[in-house]
């Protein structure tokens, strides 16, 4: 990675942009970073202001689908706050679905919002970055962006696009003092499951009941990604699980390959 300049000493509170902020890890982190006392400005797709922000929190409509919103946002920035220390594009919806019964429909749908909805956001501000010399951009991906599943062909395909996005950027925008993470975390409790949609029910099932079903919480995977944040990481893994599997995929690939054939060999059967 390329030798990074001297940065511009870290603002406090810190001005932190956060999309996806009405529910799920958005929500977490946007009251972690209020708690921290930092200056957030909550984003969603909701017109009207969702009572579950602290009441510090500054909103503005943003649907991550839209350039003219996402110009909203910087002028916003702009005119309020002057720059942007932090920029989390967390927001996202979720699909499954086997490659020959999700619909082209879905594949668009989900890659506008989870892909370039992160494209756009990183687009719109990387200028101003740039003009500060300093800044940070979290982009939340998934461990389905390094740890491919069957069944989830489009939402792995985003969420590793995320990734190559992310590491991208971190080279590019390094000599700029400006540093970019990925967060990649695994299954936790959280409202993701609202949004599947597609017609591989059998998928949608399935992924809800692992989003349900997980121990973790979205403030706990919330805490792990803020202390991450702080500490720079361009890869930020939240939990164990997700470390073991990817470590297993890297460093132990026949093995990785074994569980993935055998879980595709399960769902052929169920079909």
């Amino acid at each position: 990675m390329p030798s990074r300049p001297n940065r511009a000493p870290s603002t406090s509170p810190r001005r932190v942009l956060v999309t996806g902020a009405a529910s799920g890890l958005g929500l977490a982190l946007v009251r972690a970073f209020d708690a921290r006392g930092d200056l957030v400005l909550a984003t969603d797709v909701s017109q009207s202001r969702p009572d579950v922000l602290p009441e510090r929190t500054a909103y503005l409509p943003l649907d991550v689908r839209s350039d003219e919103a996402w110009a909203a946002a910087l002028e916003h920035v702009r005119s309020t706050w002057g720059g942007l220390d932090l920029l989390v594009n967390n927001a996202g919806v979720a699909a499954g679905g086997r490659i020959d019964v999700a619909t082209m429909d879905e594949w668009h749908w989900i890659v506008d919002i989870n892909l370039l909805g992160v494209v756009r956001g990183c687009r719109t501000f990387t200028p101003l970055l740039k003009e500060q010399r300093h800044g940070h951009i979290v982009n939340t991906a998934s461990l389905a962006g390094l740890v491919h599943a069957p069944g989830m062909a489009a939402y792995n395909t985003v969420k590793a696009g995320v990734v190559a996005l992310s590491e991208t950027l971190s080279h590019e925008l390094a000599p700029h003092g400006v540093d970019v993470s990925v967060v990649c975390p695994s299954f936790f409790r959280t409202n993701l499951g609202a949004s599947f949609q597609g017609a591989d029910a059998d998928m949608e099932a399935a992924g809800k009941k692992m989003v349900s079903g997980s121990k973790r919480s979205a403030e706990e995977v919330a805490a792990v990604v803020v202390r991450g944040i702080d500490a720079r990481r361009d890869v930020i893994l939240t939990d164990r699980d997700g470390r073991i599997a990817w470590r297993a995929k890297r460093f132990a690939r026949p093995v990785y390959t074994a569980v993935m054939k055998r879980s595709a060999r399960r769902l052929g059967a169920a079909r």
